[in-house]
């Protein structure tokens, strides 16, 4: 099997696998408790917290333990808004994942206006709207570091800027999941108020995530009870789940993939960007400012992208048409419609997403399958 679904989740590195077994049967005390044991895993449970500070210029003691990168999302978006005592703006990109753009639906319903930032052709915010729709009114901008679906970076920078001198009350909120290790970013550097990140996307496990945070914002808790983390996400410490992402944290640091990944990407489509019929969508694969070193976005002219992907398993290749989170509503992408992609293109598109443990191999196979399949299914394209 070659998995090239990485943006959906990732394998585990062994060492994670190692240190969430070995904390499962040792550090399995509850973090919160007052005996030595109990205070050995909050001590370690600290320093994964200093760690994931470190990696994203954060501080440490505005890194929120969540569940997931959905999760942090909630957090940053619900727990703004609860703050407001009247009736404000939110801008989000349209390009967001469910996480955020399904949110926001209950900030309209809470009798907030949600504003939409539309991308260019490849897939980028574009900062001559952001400036048109960014206002003294604004409570929030939530733009992700990373689209999920053609690895386009965004351009925080300039929506910063733009923050800080149209709408210096406003919250900059990023949803860092698939750019998190990947591409950097440095919260007190770029003005970032909130950051989510999840383990699962960065070779570590299920079920843990984080929201970084300026500690200046405020914001009120989605979940209570016996006020851990400050009171901002209660809940007994997932003290395996947590220490296996500081691991996760600590080797991916460590391997510094990003030029590793984008080797391979180009690799792949180099392979293939020959092949008439096959483009890339979003920037340029080979423009490394503007194009996340992990994720190719691919169409097939002709063939639905359900049908490649079906294809594809059929020769043990896995990849995706989108995000995992609306893999089963078979519905045409937004994000491809609103970069100006024809249904049509759209609704033929794949994407390839790769990690750290796929290989210089596996690309050459990889796209030698799609070729020959491309090969096949176009003679049935659609008239």
């Amino acid at each position: 099997m070659i998995y090239l679904d990485n943006s959906a989740t990732t394998r585990p590195f062994d060492g994670v696998v190692d240190r969430m077994a070995g904390a499962m049967r040792e550090s399995w005390f509850n973090a919160s408790a007052a005996y030595a044991p109990a205070l050995t895993v909050e001590k370690e449970i600290r320093e994964c917290r200093r760690c994931l500070a470190k990696a994203a210029g954060a501080q440490e003691n505005g890194v929120i333990f969540t569940s997931c990168g959905t999760e942090g999302d909630n957090l940053a978006i619900l727990g703004t808004a609860e703050t407001l005592h009247a009736p404000m703006n939110f801008v989000l990109s349209a390009i967001e994942h469910p996480a955020v753009a399904e949110t926001v639906k209950r900030v309209l319903r809470m009798g907030h206006e949600v504003r939409v930032l539309p991308v260019d052709s490849a897939g980028r915010v574009r900062p001559d709207a952001a400036r048109d729709l960014i206002d003294e009114h604004t409570a929030l901008v939530s733009c992700m570091q990373v689209s999920n679906e053609t690895g386009a970076i965004q351009p925080l920078s300039e929506l910063s800027e733009i923050i800080r001198s149209a709408a210096p009350q406003a919250r900059f909120h990023v949803d860092g999941v698939q750019g998190f290790l990947r591409v950097p970013l440095n919260m007190g550097k770029l003005g970032v108020d909130f950051y989510a990140v999840s383990g699962h996307k960065i070779h570590g496990p299920k079920g843990i995530g984080a929201l970084l945070v300026n500690p200046g914002k405020r914001l009120v808790p989605q979940m209570t009870g016996g006020g851990q983390e400050g009171g901002m996400r209660s809940g007994t410490y997932d003290a395996p789940a947590i220490l296996a992402l500081g691991e996760a944290v600590r080797e991916m640091t460590a391997r510094a993939p990003a030029e590793r990944l984008r080797a391979l990407k180009l690799r792949l489509w180099h392979h293939l960007k020959g092949i008439d019929g096959i483009t890339a969508n979003g920037p340029e694969p080979e423009d490394a400012e503007l194009a996340a070193p992990h994720i190719l976005s691919l169409s097939f002219e002709g063939v639905r992208g359900e049908v490649m992907r079906n294809a594809l398993e059929g020769e043990g290749i896995l990849v995706s048409t989108g995000s995992a989170c609306s893999s089963h509503k078979q519905k045409v992408s937004a994000a491809l419609l609103s970069m100006g992609l024809d249904r049509e293109k759209a609704d033929g598109t794949i994407r390839v997403s790769l990690g750290c443990l796929n290989t210089e191999e596996e690309m050459d196979r990889a796209a030698e399958a799609m070729a020959a399949q491309y090969g096949v299914l176009k003679r049935f394209q659609r008239r």
